[in-house]
């Protein structure tokens, strides 16, 4: 049984959980004002991120690059 830890496939689940998180979070915001002071402080660290229909998607590719990069670079020191 193979128990090494794929350091790929991490940073993809992470990429994408992070990345749908921003994205959801964005338009629930958008719509109930929930969740706004913690988005704001995540639009202080990602450019162009912002409340808005494509402030969601560029938090989505940012989220996802982040989420990425720092769980592949967790499962590759693993």
């Amino acid at each position: 049984m193979n128990t090494r830890l794929n350091a790929v496939k991490l940073g993809l689940a992470g990429g994408i959980l992070w990345g749908l998180t921003l994205f959801i979070m964005t338009w629930v915001s958008m719509f109930t004002g929930y969740a706004m002071f913690w988005l704001a402080q995540w639009m202080d660290v990602y450019p162009g991120f912002d409340l808005t229909m494509v402030g969601s998607f560029i938090g989505l590719g940012y989220g996802f690059v982040d989420g990425f990069i720092g769980l592949f670079l967790i499962g590759w020191i693993y």
